[in-house]
């Protein structure tokens, strides 16, 4: 199987990342594009409540559990002092899709576009010193960048974009 079209959303906390990647995901699927998303958080996280059936199967050491239902099955892999699996090994457990959309993965070698928020925690721009930053998506005027430049809220020119760039459309 060939790898998976990948298009990374980047930027700093609170920088429209999240909203960003949503709206794509709904303009992408409406296009009939099968659409998958990796989210890379940077803190302990939890998906499952404190006293459900697969939290006790986690907390009693399960290396994995799975949550199976009629309508969605979710796999929890506990690292337990392991390493965070590499971006790689993330992307090759996906099933076969048009495009993964990833939110994060900062540093990561894939193109992306970098979202800026002036209520941005940080608004250091990143594209200055990553190479793989091909646009920038902004909720402000951008002067300082070659790179093409697209309103934050912008979802179709965006979605047009990361056709072209990704080769999902011609």
């Amino acid at each position: 199987m060939s790898e998976p079209r990948v298009f990374g959303i980047s930027g700093w906390k609170n920088s429209g990342k999240t909203g960003l990647a949503v709206r794509l995901v709904e303009e992408f699927t409406s296009r009939g594009y099968r659409i998958s998303t990796i989210k890379h958080a940077h803190h302990d996280f939890d998906i499952d409540k404190v006293g459900a059936d697969s939290f006790r199967h986690r907390q009693a050491g399960a290396h994995e559990v799975t949550i199976v239902s009629g309508t969605r099955y979710a796999i929890m892999h506990e690292l337990r002092g392991a390493p965070e699996p590499s971006f790689e090994e993330i992307l090759s457990r996906l099933a076969p899709c048009d495009l993964v959309l990833i939110e994060g993965y900062k540093r990561e070698k894939i193109p992306k576009i970098e979202a800026r928020r002036l209520d941005a925690k940080n608004r250091e721009p990143l594209a200055p010193n990553d190479p793989h930053i091909v646009a920038i998506a902004a909720d402000h005027p951008v002067t300082d960048s070659a790179l093409p430049v697209f309103d934050l809220d912008d979802t179709l020119a965006i979605a047009d974009f990361v056709e072209r760039i990704t080769g999902l459309k011609g």
